[in-house]
């Protein structure tokens, strides 16, 4: 399977929008995991691997392929990091997390089921 790329079709959208490819790029098992991982770290495959907990070293490796096609992330002589754009996305997605805790507590009731 290829990254996901504006002006192609992806999955959900025939469109090639670049916000569909890049849901789509997300939307991947274990990409915004990745992402929130590397945060302001820079880690080696099984450090990054450690801190994904239950994630396989064949889907670690296809993703972190991904993300680096994308330029989110980057390969550096210490490990792997987010680039600069990955970084952008990071600070750009943080109001949808705290969008998301707001919904789960006033639609699910999320802090009286913990």
């Amino acid at each position: 399977m290829s990254t996901p790329k504006p002006g192609q079709k992806v999955r959900g959208s025939n469109s090639g929008q670049p916000i569909m490819a890049i849901f789509d790029l997300l939307g991947k098992r274990w990409a915004l995991g990745i992402i929130w991982q590397l945060g302001n770290d820079t880690l080696t495959f099984r450090e990054l691997q450690n801190r994904c907990d239950t994630i396989s070293p064949g889907v670690l490796n296809t993703r972190i392929k991904e993300l680096r096609e994308a330029d989110i992330v980057e390969r550096s002589i210490d490990g792997y990091q987010l680039t600069t754009r990955g970084n952008e996305l990071r600070v750009a997605l943080t109001p949808i997390g705290e969008w998301s805790v707001t919904w789960a507590k006033e639609v699910y009731d999320y802090n009286k089921k913990k």
